[in-house]
């Protein structure tokens, strides 16, 4: 598709593209310039029943598809997404802002998930154990659940949906689809691919529209039995609430307050490099953000001066240029959030080492920009040390040794990736054993999870549930226990042994 060809887009129900049932509309815009992207349908509740009784149709069909037949529809999928990484790629500069090189990075992390999940068509293992009685065969086996509904937000808008919906699809699920309102010509794209690649009609579904008219009606609705959602802490506490009556299946991936702590013995340079990727890549709008660096007190005024100076060397624009380092924010009320917390770490007596403006020279004012922003002699329980800013914000915080390091770190409620840069092999087992986190980096910053290893946090950051790796397979199916006694008797278990 022509990236400034403005298009009119429907929902896709039950295999068909349909308009809202109200016929309103809304449209999406680049946070780069203000370009229209599209114009969406403006769904409600009537819309999600729609669908929902369309994925509930499927699924009694799909789920009788053979696992490995499921996992080619995601093989030729994956091919797909290949073939059109550099229209998705090019596409999401506009819509969502990202460089282009994290843009390709996004797409590539889909067809990578799309190929591993395909696999689990294969496998879906499950257990054979030896029974306690003669002549009798114990296994388990993962069975799929229904109808599940996803809910994705904007700053992965092709890579968080393949999290979610390969791993549903291969296990046999029929899914209904929310794509954020801030990117849904990227989930528009999604499901068109989807369904390019032969997924059978009423198996996927997309319905555009808000988290209060799509987002509470999927969450309630009786008839969908597993939710997963990516977003904010206080959306997944008001998804676990309104889900509580139908005891429904919750998968929750929310926020992260993540740490790189930088050791007396570090390589700088690399953790330099690693400091500067976590805390600015996409803009620092990734829930495995580095927005605070724990730092030895020895290195600290070494690193605080490079780190600034190669902040300020980064370039604001378009993500479809060049040259471009850092992209624009989402929209405007991130940009206005964003420097809301500006004025709180100063307000709270953190110094600005650099940044804490919007950027608005030249055409950067078309868009949401915000400077890279560092504050240093931040105290560990500022509000800027603490809560999830959501963009290009990092704070530094002097330690003294490893266990202030690791204490500092674990001091917040989140709980999703840490890092640790040292060349004591003793501290990085030790900082992997204590940091409280689901993910931890020895010598590289706190983002760039693969998709085979379970991704996902402790404490608030989530429910215990896990995307990626085989681990992701657990939200989407259930365990079923099967015994088969060819004794020809009756064997009562625990007594006849």
């Amino acid at each position: 598709m022509a990236i400034t060809e403005t298009r009119t887009h429907q929902n896709f129900i039950g295999g068909e593209w349909v308009d809202a049932a109200s016929g309103e509309t809304f449209d999406s815009t680049s946070p780069a310039d203000g370009e229209p992207i599209g114009t969406f349908p403006k769904s409600g509740a009537e819309d999600v029943d729609r669908a929902v009784g369309a994925a509930k149709s499927a699924y009694e069909e799909w789920r009788l598809v053979p696992a490995p037949k499921r996992g080619e529809i995601l093989f030729r999928f994956a091919q797909l997404l290949v073939e059109h990484k550099a229209e998705l790629t090019e596409l999401m500069t506009h819509e969502m802002g990202k460089v282009m090189a994290e843009a390709g990075g996004d797409v590539q992390e889909a067809i990578d998930m799309s190929l591993y999940m395909g696999g689990e068509g294969r496998r879906l293992f499950g257990q054979t154990t030896p029974s306690e009685l003669r002549d009798k065969f114990n296994m388990s086996v993962r069975m799929p659940i229904g109808v599940i509904g996803v809910i994705t937000p904007w700053n992965f808008p092709i890579a968080i949906p393949s999290w979610k919906i390969a791993p549903a699809l291969v296990a046999g699920n029929a899914v209904v689809f929310k794509p954020a309102t801030d990117t849904p010509a990227l989930g528009q794209r999604f499901v068109e691919l989807l369904d390019d690649a032969g997924v059978p009609k009423g198996v996927v579904n997309i319905v555009h529209g808000g988290g209060g008219a799509v987002g509470d009606r999927l969450v309630r609705h009786p008839d969908v039995p597993v939710i997963t959602l990516t977003g904010s802490r206080e959306t997944g506490v008001t998804v676990m609430r309104n889900a509580a009556d139908h005891l429904k299946h919750i998968h929750l991936e929310l926020g992260g307050k993540n740490a790189i702590i930088v050791m007396e013995d570090a390589d700088l340079d690399l953790a330099l490099d690693g400091i500067l990727w976590s805390a600015f890549g996409t803009s620092g709008q990734r829930c495995t953000a580095a927005s605070r660096v724990i730092v030895h007190e020895s290195l600290y005024d070494t690193l605080s001066k490079r780190l600034v100076a190669r902040a300020e060397a980064l370039r604001l624009g378009p993500g479809w240029e060049d040259d471009t380092d850092v992209g624009p924010v989402i929209n405007a009320a991130a940009l206005e959030k964003i420097h809301s917390y500006t004025q709180i770490g100063i307000d709270e007596g953190a110094k600005l080492l650099t940044g804490g403006e919007i950027a608005s020279d030249g055409d950067l004012a078309k868009g949401f920009y915000y400077r890279p922003t560092i504050f240093g002699d931040v105290e560990p329980g500022m509000r800027i040390a603490q809560e999830e800013i959501f963009g290009p914000t990092t704070a530094l915080i002097p330690v003294s040794d490893t266990d202030e390091a690791i204490r500092v770190a674990n001091g917040v409620r989140f709980g999703l990736s840490s890092s640790i840069f040292t060349q004591d092999v003793n501290r990085a087992f030790r900082a992997m054993r204590d940091l409280e986190a689901g993910i931890t980096y020895v010598n590289a910053g706190t983002i760039g999870a693969e998709v085979h290893l379970p991704f996902g946090g402790v404490k608030e950051t989530g429910n215990g549930h896990r995307e990626a790796g085989q681990a992701a397979l657990d939200v989407f199916t259930e365990w079923k226990s099967v015994y088969v006694d060819y004794s020809g008797t009756l064997q009562r278990a625990q007594i006849d042994t």
